[in-house]
């Protein structure tokens, strides 16, 4: 069984190999042997001012040996914010060694490198490339890059960085002897290496394994959440519907058959516009009722799973993509306003 490259625990264990490392930079980045002559792996937690301030914890950080500092991570799930999170990260990388009363001069270069597993964007480029630029493409400062490899992607190129991302991409052991016949790359032959030695670790392969079920299994718990949201916001979000749209509907049709009946008889424009406000106020508010219904069910779904202690309520906010706070406000604002409807 062939370990993914994707997986994190490997990733960090690939990148303390210093020629693995060192290779993947000028790869990644086009720079010479001689830009790279040194590579430092620095510690993986960003420091904080005070203790109510976001804890920032990198996959893997290095120094250059011109002081340019590189933040190197694998995304595997795409979630909400993530150009975001980025920059997050890497303006915290930025500013974390200047003290109070240093001079700006002393910040660093820092460049940000992703592995993504999922397509960020519809574009066809699977490496891109992001600087401070202005509108007619003038840079405005080299300080801040960030490097995206979106490692779905169909590669077109022949060059090392599309050899690193068949590498990530590696699953069986004729992927790897495919890429061993093609590349001559130093750094990739030696990631094939430790990709093959740890393969034949077995506590790492348990390991592994666990950390798949729990990723299957996660994907199955969040499918069958969504399925029972969805049924319970299909139908609260009917009955909602029906009711709000049959009120509209008539007030409309009221409003508009009298206008009509002056005009052409209080008789035959009662009758058309009750009919016509009935049928454009039931749809109306049926498809406002069954969209607010379902984002509705979702979190109440999600809130008597957390209530039975069945799923935390730090799950919960995740797999809507909120904060945990946004999930209580949440809970407590369609909780208000079920109390006020049975009033």
């Amino acid at each position: 069984m062939i370990l993914s490259p994707k997986y994190d625990y490997f990733i960090k264990e690939l990148f303390h190999e210093e020629i693995v490392l060192r290779y993947f930079i000028q790869d990644i980045l086009s720079l010479s042997m001689e830009q790279v002559r040194s590579v430092r792996l620095r510690n993986t937690f960003l420091r904080r001012s005070h203790r109510k301030k976001k804890l920032g914890i990198l996959d893997i950080v290095a120094d250059l040996n011109d002081n340019t500092k590189l933040n190197i991570e694998m995304q595997i799930r795409f979630f909400k914010a993530w150009d975001k999170r980025q920059l997050f990260y890497l303006c915290k990388l930025f500013t974390e060694d200047l003290l109070t009363g240093q001079d700006y001069s002393r910040l660093c270069r820092c460049i940000g490198i992703s592995l993504l597993d999922f397509n960020l964007s519809e574009r066809e480029e699977y490496h891109s490339i992001y600087r401070l630029r202005d509108s007619a493409g003038n840079e405005f400062s080299d300080a801040l890059e960030i490097h995206v490899l979106e490692l779905k992607k169909q590669l077109t190129g022949q060059n090392h960085v599309d050899d690193w991302i068949r590498f990530f991409n590696i699953e069986t052991e004729g992927d790897i002897k495919m890429l061993k016949s093609r590349t001559k790359n130093p750094g990739i032959l030696t990631a094939i290496q430790t990709l093959q030695r740890m393969s034949l670790s077995n506590p790492l392969r348990l390991w592994y394994e666990a950390y798949m079920k729990k990723l299957r299994d996660d994907r199955a718990w969040r499918a069958y959440v969504q399925e029972q949201s969805r049924e319970e916001g299909l139908a609260e979000g009917k009955a909602k519907g029906l009711a709000e749209g049959k009120a509209e509907g008539l007030a409309e049709g009221k409003a508009e058959g009298l206008a009509e009946g002056k005009a052409e008889g209080l008789a035959e424009g009662k009758a058309e516009g009750l009919a016509e406000g009935k049928a454009e106020g039931l749809a109306e508010g049926k498809a406002e009722g069954l969209a607010e219904g379902i984002t509705t069910g979702e979190f109440i779904m999600l809130n008597r799973l957390v209530k039975n202690n069945t799923l935390t309520i730090e799950n919960a906010a995740q797999m809507q993509g909120i904060t945990v706070e946004e999930f209580k406000r949440t809970i407590q604002l369609l909780e208000s306003r079920d109390i006020q409807s049975r009033k």
